[in-house]
């Protein structure tokens, strides 16, 4: 782990969390994509009782059960949609985020809509981005490239899912097929915010400062309110040995933020420079 990760999990700072779960080894591979892990092992899909019988409270947990009860018998389309939805959303709202997914999905796989289909892989990436074990990162992120990739195969143009799933490639056994990904994003939206934010990400987490400092310029050049990629600037020049450049920016995104992280860790960099 690089001397400023380090700082950055000291810190907390949970904007660079996504920069921690990233490989920090970037190698080709023409494979297909499988639910494997890091070593090429398999990955069974988790059991529903492992994935989507967590702890509820207490004062929703009845209620769900009773619907699940009557989606199990439900026929009609409409009354189906409407209590897989009910489930969904209470799971959602209490942060049961791939439970959420598997029921969203439930609609998608049934009716083949492709709102479903869309609710479903952007739930599941939600979900993927808080998993916390590299078993349940890769099947998460084989869900949301499943569902969204339909969503990108009906309209190639939405680049907001094609960044989704390039994300999913980046921390699996494959992150040179995300890499792609994001370059012919950006090859077709040169201003791309989540391609640029994401490629300057990738620079620092692989130490490649300087490519990171021109990622993040082009970043707050066309997005100057993204205050995640203006602090991440800073310390890509900090780290970047662009000492001056990192003193200025730094003081300035203290200006545009009350977020007591990012302030944290303004300071931080301030106080060694």
């Amino acid at each position: 782990m690089k001397k400023s990760q380090i700082i950055f999990l000291i810190l907390g700072i949970i904007l660079i969390g996504a920069l921690f779960s990233l490989p920090t080894v970037v190698v080709d591979n023409s494979e297909d994509d499988v639910v494997m892990d890091e070593s090429g092992s398999v990955i069974s899909p988790p059991s529903f009782s492992e994935t989507h019988e967590t702890e509820l409270p207490a004062s929703i947990r009845e209620r769900v059960d009773n619907l699940k009860a009557e989606l199990e018998k439900e026929e009609d389309r409409e009354k189906y949609t409407i209590l897989a939805d009910s489930i969904a959303n209470m799971y959602h709202s209490s942060g049961k985020l791939d439970s959420a997914a598997y029921f969203y999905a439930l609609l998608a796989d049934r009716f083949s809509d492709i709102a479903h289909i869309e609710k479903a892989g952007n739930t599941y990436y939600e979900a993927y981005g808080f998993a916390m074990t590299p078993e349940k990162t890769t099947y998460l992120a084989s869900k949301t490239r499943e569902y969204l990739g339909e969503v990108l195969e009906k309209d190639p143009s939405r680049l907001d899912v094609k960044t989704k799933i390039a994300m999913t490639h980046v921390s699996s056994s494959n992150p040179m097929q995300g890499i792609t990904l994001l370059r012919e994003i950006l090859e077709e939206d040169p201003t791309n915010e989540s391609a640029l934010f994401n490629m300057g990400v990738l620079s620092m987490q692989s130490g490649q400062y300087k490519m990171a400092a021109e990622r993040f310029e082009a970043l707050v050049a066309n997005h100057p309110g993204n205050i995640e990629g203006q602090f991440y600037l800073g310390v890509s020049y900090y780290e970047s040995n662009q000492h001056n450049k990192a003193k200025t920016q730094l003081q300035s995104v203290r200006e545009m933020t009350d977020d007591p992280q990012i302030l944290a860790g303004i300071d931080n960099y301030l106080g060694r420079l």
